[in-house]
């Protein structure tokens, strides 16, 4: 390799950080400093409204201690999550990204399929904003469905929940909890919504009878990035902000969210979704919460004291998960009869 080939290296690594800065910092994306300041601004209205209704006086002082308690910023399991922030922003894509699926490839693999089993059809006579509101809905519910999926298999398959375990392992949540995944759980995560997504997108393109684009904004589903302005971000966080009643079917809310974190039993599989609630009602994993806030702790019990290190958030997993198949890979005598091990329950 070449002088110049080598000092090219850091150049493209450079771009590459400074290129994820500018989106961070510039556009309207999911996480972005505008929907973080948007999210900022809907939690300084609720606790100002609460306060209202409690006729107690508002203050900026009182109002930036509930929003970022001590007890937040000095935990060990935030500054946790600033590292996972940093390794799976800047590292774990440029590692990882090959083995994610496109899914512009399964959404034309999926169309040129019913084309050719079907045949071709002709366009439709909607027009093309119409066409690109159905994509941009039918996108937005396949990704609900693919969220909800993967999070169901994460805690339901013992091996994927070794992974998945490691965002549970938060015992405060922040924005920046968001992060705190293991590489696995994300390529198993953007794997299964490229195929439920793409599929989804071929079926519809082969309705619509032509390749239409959907609304976005940064690259983003409109309808999500809406989500992530109002709520996304405040799921991870200490603001009881509850959805009940019918609303509390069709959305979740924070709460919602915070006792899917919750380390009580009764919580545990229970709000599997991203924004909609409607896939948890459908297949009996909704748990609508009160308006009054729950006494909750977070983390899964028994607590490691690695679940907040290096070793306990990367390596562990690898380790617990290669204990799960191990079994099946030693060699079984003919003779011997052997009983099937136990699943694993998950917390």
């Amino acid at each position: 390799m070449s002088l110049s080939s080598l000092l090219e290296i850091p150049q493209a690594a450079l771009s590459f950080v400074g290129q994820k800065i500018a989106t961070m910092l510039l556009t309207p994306a999911q996480f972005s400093l505008a929907s973080l300041l948007s999210a900022l601004c809907v939690a300084i209205l609720c606790l100002a409204l609460t306060r209202k209704r409690r006729r107690k006086e508002i203050k900026l002082r009182v109002l930036l201690r509930a929003i970022f308690p001590r007890r937040l910023l000095r935990s060990a399991s935030s500054k946790a999550d600033a590292g996972f922030f940093l390794f799976n922003s800047f590292l774990a894509t440029a590692l990882f990204g090959w083995a994610i699926l496109s899914y512009h490839l399964v959404s034309t693999t999926a169309n040129a399929a019913l084309v050719s089993a079907f045949g071709a059809k002709q366009p439709t006579s909607l027009s093309e904003f119409h066409s690109a509101g159905i994509l941009t809905v039918a996108l937005f519910l396949a990704y609900e469905l693919g969220y909800w999926l993967d999070h169901y298999l994460s805690h339901k398959v013992p091996i994927l929940w070794e992974f998945h375990k490691v965002h549970h392992s938060a015992e405060v949540l922040s924005p920046l909890t968001n992060f705190r995944v293991h590489p696995v759980d994300t390529l198993v995560f953007y794997n299964i919504l490229a195929l439920i997504m793409g599929s989804t997108g071929g079926l519809v393109h082969y309705w619509l009878g032509t390749a239409t684009p959907h609304f976005t904004i940064a690259n983003s589903n409109v309808l999500t990035l809406i989500f992530f302005f109002l709520i996304g971000h405040l799921q991870h966080s200490h603001f009881w902000i509850a959805f009940t009643g019918l609303w509390g079917r069709l959305f979740l809310s924070p709460a919602h969210h915070q006792i899917h974190h919750s380390t009580n039993p009764i919580h545990f599989d229970k709000n599997l979704g991203s924004c909609l609630g409607v896939w948890d009602w459908l297949f009996g994993t909704l748990h609508v919460p009160g308006k009054m806030r729950e006494k909750l702790s977070f983390g899964v019990e028994p607590k490691s004291q690695d679940a907040h290190t290096v070793a306990g958030g990367l390596i562990t997993p690898l380790y617990n998960a290669f204990a799960h198949i191990k079994p099946l890979l030693r060699p079984r005598r003919a003779s011997a009869r052997t009983s099937p091990h136990g699943a694993v329950s998950a917390d």
